[in-house]
């Protein structure tokens, strides 16, 4: 009984100090978005915050709280930013119901619940270079339940994510410098796709909001800052061993399941152009979140080619199992891809989870590309058949994983619309 109250007591003294934070923001002028209000209501910061820190934790004081550190290295020092800059970040978005999100750093997964509730039709993947930061992430979402829309990738973030272009919206939650943005800017969408990154050196920054409209970049520098960079050497060289690809032989990484897509000169020209940036004053400022999307009028044809779609993937996937030939298993993911490009088309409408469906598909296609490297080893050799074996494993969990993805949302096609 005394724990009981105690905790109760902790609860309501955790809401209390959540609404004077929240009317402070509101008289600040501040937090002016009524959904992300609603969203700090709704989300519980003290779910992203490991025990281990949770006695030095300034639950809803307008600071960063430390989530994150490994004592074999000093620079580790991870936080999730201030509430204020957490609002600043989120409205300067200006995320519509049904945006597609890239957020580059995890930040505990807090800043992604938070943006879940101010798009929930949309898919939210985070690239986190950290592995330990990526399982911390994973497990506080799933706490949450917000695991099905929010997707975790163990990647570089400066590289974004070409493979599963066009972002409605990106978030750089770290310092970046300017040249390293334009990848990043050629990701977005065409139609008014939003960037909004810390950019600068590593002393300060400006928050900067960029637009994309057509081939055009338009900006507007919100405030200084001073972050963190986005991602340390240290992770940078942690990156190269996380993706269990070294055990087998090899110099492949999970970057390259883009191999057929992403190395020709032309597309690494397309992602790594440089662009023209103008800066204006007002940009934005008629582009709000209130903004109602217009969605088209669905009839039943449009689902069940939808539904006919998917269960092409899925019988493609399924013969992926049982497939020896190396080169026909290529062949046989690029159709699948073909598939999802068409479903592009319906993805707001049916607000369909393609993106991490294609995330999966790349991880696929990276363990084949494996597999086509072992080919030319010789098989005689014990340890080298057991990692054919291993990556052959791998490969097969992954492909029941995407079946898995399929099948439920055809469950759900069919169950809502």
């Amino acid at each position: 009984m005394i724990n009981l109250d105690r905790n109760n007591k902790l609860k309501d003294n955790l809401k209390a100090k959540k609404k004077r934070l929240l009317d402070a923001l509101i008289y600040r002028e501040i937090l002016k978005d009524k959904r992300l209000i609603k969203a700090f209501i709704d989300i519980p910061l003290e779910h992203f915050i490991p025990e281990k820190f949770k006695k030095i934790a300034k639950f809803y004081d307008d600071v960063p709280n430390l989530f994150y550190y490994d004592e074999k290295n000093p620079r580790s020092y991870r936080t999730i930013s201030a509430p204020h800059m957490i609002t600043i970040m989120l409205q300067g978005l200006s995320l519509e119901e049904n945006d597609d999100l890239l957020i580059l750093g995890a930040k505990s997964g807090y800043i992604a619940a938070l943006a879940h509730q101010l798009a929930p039709k949309g898919e939210i993947i985070i690239l986190e270079a950290n592995p330990d930061i990526a399982k911390l992430t994973t497990e506080n979402l799933k706490k949450l339940k917000l695991d099905d829309r929010v997707t975790i990738i163990i990647k570089n973030p400066l590289n974004g994510a070409p493979d599963l272009y066009p972002w409605q919206k990106i978030l750089v939650t770290g310092a970046i410098e300017q040249q390293k943005i334009y990848p990043l800017l050629n990701q977005l969408d065409k139609e008014s796709g939003v960037l909004f990154a810390p950019i600068g050196t590593e002393m300060v920054q400006d928050y900067t909001q960029i637009l994309r409209q057509g081939e055009e970049f338009f900006g507007k520098k919100q405030l200084q800052v001073r972050f963190s960079p986005l991602i340390t050497q240290l992770e940078l060289d942690e990156l190269e061993l996380i993706t269990d690809f070294e055990e087998f032989g090899t110099d492949n990484s999970v970057e390259a399941a883009n191999h057929n897509r992403l190395t020709t000169e032309y597309e690494r020209g397309l992602w790594n152009k440089k662009v023209a940036i103008k800066y204006i004053s007002n940009i934005l400022d008629n582009i709000t979140p209130e903004e109602i999307f217009k969605t088209k009028t669905l009839n039943r044809n449009q689902r069940d080619l939808v539904i006919s779609y998917f269960e092409s993937i899925a019988e493609i996937a399924k013969s992926l199992k049982l497939e020896e030939d190396i080169n026909k298993m290529f062949t046989k993911i690029d159709a699948i891809d073909n598939i999802f490009g068409r479903l592009r088309n319906y993805k707001r409408d049916f607000e369909l989870t393609i993106k991490k469906m294609q995330s999966r598909l790349n991880q696929i296609r990276s363990y084949n590309i494996v597999r086509k490297e072992l080919e030319h080893l010789t098989l005689a050799d014990p340890e080298i058949l057991e990692q054919k074996v291993n990556v052959i494993n791998q490969q097969l969990f992954e492909i029941n994983h995407l079946l898995d993805l399929i099948h439920k949302e055809i469950i759900r096609i069919k169950t809502v619309y």
